[in-house]
């Protein structure tokens, strides 16, 4: 389990958010109050001709890092849940499909697709909040196979929709194997080390200003810390699509109970 992926199992979101923007806010209050007990204020505005364009061009860099990220966790969390419901509805035409099938096959098709709800719903969505997938469900996955495996269709009415309930099972299997890499891969450490150091420069890069009303800068250095503190958040509760408080709900195999 990543770093990333243990806070959000570990700890709610709320708590979480109030952490990192208290830990960002006294970051940025600390290091500006060691740099100005340093260096006296006039000594600091003779470099504002040349810290002013240089932090706005990093600002630019950053602010285009941060959107970056933003989107793809964002478009990598709404995947999921498009994964999700066009697992459930596989699922649902397996067993509308099963239909023109002889007895027991049909029977038996809709009890391993009520198990498989109810091992998906029950057990496997908790085991993906660790990045892990359950024993249960992949084993009912094999019976649907086997299930499958062992049967010959005897008229060519069966031989359409065995042909058809073969390509959804295996896209059955595939979104569920998407589910469970979704789960337990998120941002690479290399970029959250890019992430976290591109704050704590652009933070840093304030210290270099020197304003009058010293409690007036340490507002507006809180604020840009708070600000950045909720983005890298954001990104942090969408990473990981089935951990944490803000996750992929089940909700489209519970409909499934109720087909």
């Amino acid at each position: 389990m990543q770093f990333a992926q243990w806070l959000l199992y570990n700890i709610s979101a709320i708590p979480l958010c109030i952490m990192i923007v208290v830990v960002s806010g006294a970051f940025s209050v600390t290091g500006l109050l060691i740099v100005r007990r340093y260096v006296p204020n006039h000594r600091l505005k003779t470099h504002h001709d040349i810290a002013g364009p240089i932090f706005a061009t990093l600002g630019v860099v950053y602010a285009v890092l941060l959107a970056f990220v933003v989107v793809i966790a964002w478009q990598s969390f709404n995947e999921s849940n498009v994964n999700v419901e066009k697992e459930a509805n596989r699922l649902t035409d397996l067993v509308r499909d099963s239909g023109p099938f002889a007895q027991p096959f049909k029977d038996e098709m809709n009890k391993l697709a009520s198990e498989y709800t109810r091992s998906v719903i029950d057990d496997e969505w908790k085991t993906m909040a660790r990045g892990e997938s359950s024993p249960r469900t992949r084993e009912v996955v094999r019976k649907i196979e086997a299930l499958y495996d062992g049967y010959s269709p005897r008229t060519d009415t069966e031989r359409i929709f065995f042909a058809e309930s073969i390509r959804k099972l295996n896209e059955l299997c595939e979104l569920r194997r998407s589910r469970l890499i979704d789960s337990k891969i998120g941002i690479h450490p290399v970029l959250w080390l890019v992430l976290i150091l591109g704050a704590i420069t652009t933070i840093s890069f304030t210290y270099f200003f020197g304003s009058e009303n010293f409690n007036a800068q340490i507002m507006m250095v809180v604020l840009l810390s708070t600000l950045l503190a909720l983005i890298l958040f954001t990104i942090l509760v969408f990473d990981f699509p089935f951990t944490g408080d803000v996750s992929v709900s089940p909700q489209a195999f519970k409909e499934m109970l109720k087909y």
